[in-house]
């Protein structure tokens, strides 16, 4: 379970950064992409923190 949370956050990071890198090359929803990527990333950094917890090792 955890290396497949893992995998989806780091999808979800890498997309997120991906929108943020696109949005200046849009004409018209640069701002609604950009947000959408900084809510993706934020997603990114919630799932191992949130769903995962500590390891108790």
């Amino acid at each position: 379970m955890n290396v497949v949370a893992t995998i989806i956050a780091m999808g979800f990071f890498v997309f997120g950064m991906w929108l943020m890198g696109t949005a200046p090359e849009l004409a018209d929803f640069q701002a609604a992409v950009f947000f959408g990527g900084i809510l993706s990333v934020a997603l990114a950094v919630a799932i191992p923190t949130t769903l995962l917890g500590h390891s108790e090792s």
